[in-house]
């Protein structure tokens, strides 16, 4: 069984024409499917969940449709928080990417979901928003270049090691699986550094029209690789 899963959750727009929705519906029915797979990944016993949600990219799609998302992701953030099972899973919540790219509002419900799990160690749900695989790089390059400035570090100290360290997924396992819905075959530049060596899996199902099935037929795929890690 994977111990981390990564998703990139494609398709909402796409979707919600092929059901005759408005994106709006369609963006909603999105969300709901999350929580449905976060439930069907708990229960296989996966322990890290990193998902994600919008790209340093998606602020270029139409106005009204990112303000959309933002006031979706606002409420669902507190809906999250509030939830039973993630208290009852101990599930902590990571929302990561350039989150001073966010409105106001959403950066302080974003730093009370964090506050609210932050003891939790049972279970991880990352939140990727405002993230970009390349941003994220750029980002840990800078941390890097402060703290040679300030003495901390020498260049000739920089290794593996020390990347993943200012990743925004320090601490945590790189991605087993990544699965991708819609059809597409790219990773549009998530988690770069850190899927290596994952096992890619692409569904040809829209993501708000994703299965259980389609879930164990990623799962399964993945258990019939063999994984060398180069070796």
């Amino acid at each position: 069984m994977p111990h981390h899963i990564g998703i990139i959750l494609d398709g909402n727009r796409r979707a919600s024409r092929k059901l005759g929705l408005n994106y709006k519906d369609g963006y909603e029915l999105g969300a709901k499917k999350l929580e449905e797979v976060l439930n069907w990944c708990w229960d296989l016993g996966i322990k890290v969940v990193s998902v994600w949600v919008f790209s340093t990219e998606n602020f270029k799609r139409p106005k009204d449709q990112v303000e959309t998302i933002m006031q979706l992701a606002k409420e669902k953030l507190r809906l999250i928080r509030e939830d039973e099972r993630i208290h009852k899973n101990k599930v902590r919540i990571k929302i990561i990417g350039r989150r001073d790219m966010l409105p106001k509002e959403i950066q302080e419900e974003i730093e009370q979901t964090e506050k609210a799990t932050e003891n939790y160690d049972n279970y991880t749900l990352n939140i990727c928003m405002a993230y970009g695989g390349r941003a994220e790089i750029v980002d840990a390059i800078k941390n890097i270049i402060k703290r040679i400035i300030k003495g901390e570090l020498k260049p000739e100290e920089i290794n593996e090691e020390v990347i993943n360290e200012h990743l925004y997924t320090k601490g945590l396992p790189d991605p087993d699986l990544i699965i991708r819905t819609s059809g597409e075959e790219r990773l549009s530049g998530f988690l770069l550094w850190q899927s290596a060596y994952s096992e890619l899996y692409f569904a040809d199902v829209y993501w708000p029209l994703f299965r259980k099935i389609d879930l164990w037929r990623a799962i399964r795929t993945y258990q019939r690789r063999q994984r060398r890690f180069g070796k």
